[in-house]
């Protein structure tokens, strides 16, 4: 029913906002319930967890999903309040139970904190840019990733959009592009032209709306040209959703119209391999991803990012996690549907295996990973190579990484063979140096945060920057 498992849910807070939020009281909102207001007031003073009872009942009476009460945005905000309290400029150092109790009882007060980090940290860049060159300024593409994440990567009245086109144009594998093609003609007087067959153009797509003239490279595949016309069909067909939902606080300046971009990528994703279809056959392939890209015609990439939303109410997939790197640890893509949090601040961690990639390119990699709070993942990456049509052209090459909760591992056909529930084979990662509470790792570039340094100069250790424990 909920990503809870047979843990307690404590839902004081999500509930006390939910009736505040519907002009509710206490004495109306346990009628409503069918509970005694003593029984409901118990729960908002977290004396008491939720039953599956009641939480089926609320869910029903306020409207919302039960994993609506799941823990998963207390432990994203649980990582981000404890990044914001890792930054030198804070001064301060909570312990583990200090972050969970403020997380638990005053939510709204954790959030407020780590939105003023984040002001500082781009106030901080803006700064250091104008100082030298050496700096960058903070760039609105983080925003726009913060904007996916907050919808855990799902945009219903986009995604059915595209499912109800798909089911109109009756879209087979394989011959989209060409469909497509027509659709853009009749109903927007769209001419599309296939540019640079012999020596390929440094635009993908480029559409001219005086003209009413697309240009697509004719070098793609049929799948890498499909994906393209959704995209622009997209942004003539539903500009006024794609606006709409990108008008959230989140997105300031440069970062709305990059918003509007992703969500038609997002639409031309969902268009390709429409919802309940795409869900039925991950179902059935155990969620193979080169079979599921072989029955909807696109590569390995798209059909990961595609897997990291399927999260419909009613219907969900797979909770994933998807990320693409470079080389030089640059995280290009992070989406996630599942508890785990991709750390804004601090890098990653280079014993995940999506780095491992890199040294066996084309083939697929898993990992049994486990995080510091003990909560474990199962992990698959591969490389993929984007350009490249002629000898001279430029290619570029990533790891993309696909991971859940390991408890969800059993229904993928990555996982045969491997002993999901023997600890000894996960590999301990962390969410990057700077807030990584591990302090016996061999890997580490920076100290961890909190504690002080070991500084002895007749000892040299194993472990870089080694922490004086606590007696």
């Amino acid at each position: 029913m909920t990503r809870t498992g047979g843990k307690k849910i404590w839902a004081h807070a999500k509930l006390r906002r939910l009736r505040r939020e519907h002009g509710l009281s206490q004495i109306e909102l346990a009628r409503r319930l069918e509970i005694s207001t003593s029984y409901l007031n118990q729960i908002e003073q977290s004396l008491r967890p939720l039953t599956a009872a009641v939480l089926l009942r609320i869910a029903e009476v306020l409207g919302v999903d039960p994993e609506f009460f799941s823990d998963a945005d207390e432990e994203r905000l649980g990582t981000d309040l404890r990044a914001a309290l890792a930054d030198e400029a804070s001064g301060t150092e909570l312990s583990a139970t200090d972050v969970s109790e403020m997380i638990r009882d005053y939510p709204e007060i954790a959030r407020a904190l780590v939105a003023l980090h984040h002001r500082y940290r781009d106030a901080a860049d803006r700064v250091a840019a104008l100082a030298g060159p050496d700096f960058t300024l903070s760039e609105p593409h983080d925003d726009v990733r913060d904007f996916f994440y907050a919808h855990h990567n799902y945009f219903d009245p986009l995604d059915r959009a595209a499912e109800d086109l798909a089911s109109r144009l009756d879209l087979a594998p394989g011959r989209v592009a060409d469909a497509l093609v027509r659709h853009l003609d009749e109903h927007f007087g769209v001419r599309v032209v296939f540019t640079g067959s012999n020596r390929p153009g440094p635009d993908v797509r480029r559409y001219d709306p005086d003209s009413a003239v697309l240009y697509l490279n004719g070098t793609h595949t049929d799948g890498q040209r499909a994906f393209q016309l959704a995209t622009q069909l997209a942004v003539l067909a539903h500009g006024g959703l794609l606006t709409a939902l990108a008008a959230d606080p989140l997105l300031q300046g440069e970062a709305a119209p990059l918003a509007r971009i992703g969500l038609a990528s997002y639409f031309a994703g969902a268009l390709l391999m429409p919802y309940t279809a795409f869900h039925d056959a991950a179902e059935e392939l155990r969620y193979d991803i080169e079979l599921l890209g072989a029955r909807f015609g696109v590569g390995f990439e798209t059909v990961c990012h595609r897997l990291s939303t399927l999260q419909r109410p009613a219907l969900r997939g797979v909770p994933f996690a998807f990320l693409r790197v470079d080389r030089a640890g640059n995280i290009s893509k992070r989406q996630s549907a599942s508890d785990f949090h991709f750390s804004r601040l601090g890098g990653t961690c280079p014993l995940w295996t999506v780095y491992e990639a890199f040294a066996a390119p084309g083939r697929i990699l898993t990992q049994v990973a486990e995080m510091p709070d003990g909560k474990r993942y199962f992990w698959i990456a591969r490389t993929v190579t984007r350009g490249g049509f002629g000898h001279h052209a430029p290619r570029s090459t990533f790891a993309v990484a696909l991971g859940c909760e390991l408890r969800h591992a059993h229904r993928l056909v990555y996982s045969e063979g491997v002993a999901l529930d023997d600890p000894r084979g996960a590999t301990p990662i962390g969410l990057g140096c700077r807030i990584c509470e591990r302090q016996d790792c061999a890997q580490r570039a920076r100290p961890p945060a909190g504690g002080s340094l070991a500084v002895d100069e007749n000892r040299r250790t194993a472990v870089p920057y080694p922490i004086l424990r606590s007696p």
